[in-house]
């Protein structure tokens, strides 16, 4: 076998990505995609070449090697562990589960059967999350001592279709950006030991304003919308952690570290390429270009940028390469579902410290994921005959 046959199970928002980006690397042969509403699915399958399922079909159907799980957060459980039952690998988006022990299911269920479970965020295998772990493997900062992290905006309602979802139990910056960043953090730190948080609710209803058959309607909001946590890592640095939908602009990067012999700037966690700014000791900021690196050039676009000027690294897709070069080729993988679990563990202790305002231990240690190199990153990637733009 020369690849894994791809089958997607989500046709809303984040798919046109993935199925743009799958024909582009190595190992993956996209075969089809379902969704619960028929009609989404026909739509997709007819802009991106590909066949249109019933979901039961695309579980059921013997040539579909592996399943890419983009439903809503609270399906994540049920539909991943029906593909791992149908005996075929999985890559989910993130969240894993909504719910831990439902989490730590999916992982047990995986490795009970032999077969492969990956999960998004895959960001940090990116130019500029690669660039970043060489510095700090290299010793560039020396030893991580602290640090913060910051993902602060006026949440969803303003560009997306269908938000109400983000503001309910299973939302919330935490469950749905947080992945982003912890992987990132623990790509280079290593895992989390121990959570201190507090939370808020800044504004109790949100009044959808994209350009959607929704615009008008309010959204009653059931999640806290603005965490602050302290998270304390295995190795003994300390990171600021502020994940917020009620700030209307600020100025904090998205993740600094602070060495011993020096600072970090890691790029937006929620993409694959960037500038890393270090500085040592007390110098100036000397910023690094990640974009001549490979999976580092912008290849993306929103609508309302021209077709020959991508503005951002989406290179979404590759934790789904790594996976099948791990089941096809033996080779490590790296998103895999213990991480994801990991994140999870986190997340879910960041929220329950805050309601109850205890610290929280995390019981799911394990190793950071193996660097990707820049040759291996390069060969995972062919090329894409580039026929869709997704948003």
């Amino acid at each position: 076998m020369k690849a894994l046959n791809v089958g997607i199970i989500g046709c809303g928002n984040i798919s046109g990505i993935y199925l743009q980006n799958i024909p582009a690397y190595r190992g993956l042969m996209l075969r089809a995609c379902a969704d619960m509403r028929p009609e989404v699915a026909q739509v997709q399958a007819s802009r991106y070449g590909t066949e249109a399922m019933a979901v039961d079909e695309l579980l059921a159907h013997q040539d579909i090697d592996l399943v890419v799980n983009l439903t809503v957060p609270s399906a994540h459980f049920g539909v991943s562990l029906a593909a791992l039952s149908a005996g075929k690998h999985v890559f989910s988006e993130k969240p894993l589960a909504v719910d831990f022990e439902q989490g730590r299911k999916l992982v047990d269920e995986a490795e009970a059967r032999g077969l492969l479970l990956g999960c998004a965020p895959d960001t940090f295998l990116g130019a500029g999350g690669r660039l970043a772990r060489k510095l700090v493997d290299d010793g560039a900062v020396g030893r991580i001592l602290s640090g913060s992290a910051f993902l602060m905006s006026h949440g969803m309602e303003h560009w997306h279709p269908d938000p109400e979802f983000f503001f309910k139990p299973g939302g919330g910056p935490i469950l749905d950006m947080a992945p982003y960043y912890l992987s990132a953090l623990v790509n280079l730190i290593g895992p989390v030991q121990r959570v201190f948080a507090m939370s808020s609710i800044g504004f109790p209803e949100r009044v959808v304003t994209s350009e959607s058959p929704r615009k008008g309607q309010r959204i009653a909001v059931e999640t806290p919308t603005t965490v602050m946590a302290l998270l304390e890592f295995a190795s003994g640095a300390q990171v600021t952690f502020c994940m917020s939908w009620d700030v209307w602009k600020h100025g904090h990067p998205a993740i600094e570290l602070y060495g011993a012999e020096g600072s970090l700037r890691v790029p937006d966690p929620n993409f694959f390429g960037g500038h890393v700014e270090m500085t040592e000791r007390g110098g100036d900021w000397q910023a690094r270009d990640s974009s001549g690196m490979p999976l580092g050039a912008p290849n993306w676009r929103s609508p309302n940028w021209p077709p020959d000027a991508p503005s951002r690294a989406n290179y979404r897709g590759l934790g789904l390469a790594d996976l099948a070069s791990a089941a096809l080729n033996s080779t490590l993988h790296r998103s895999t579902g213990r991480l994801a679990l990991h994140v999870l563990e986190v997340m879910h202790s960041i929220l329950e410290g805050a309601a109850t305002g205890r610290a929280m231990a995390i019981t799911t240690m394990l190793e950071r994921p193996a660097a990707l190199s820049d040759e291996e990153a390069a060969g995972l990637w062919q090329g894409p005959p580039q026929t869709a733009t997704a948003a």
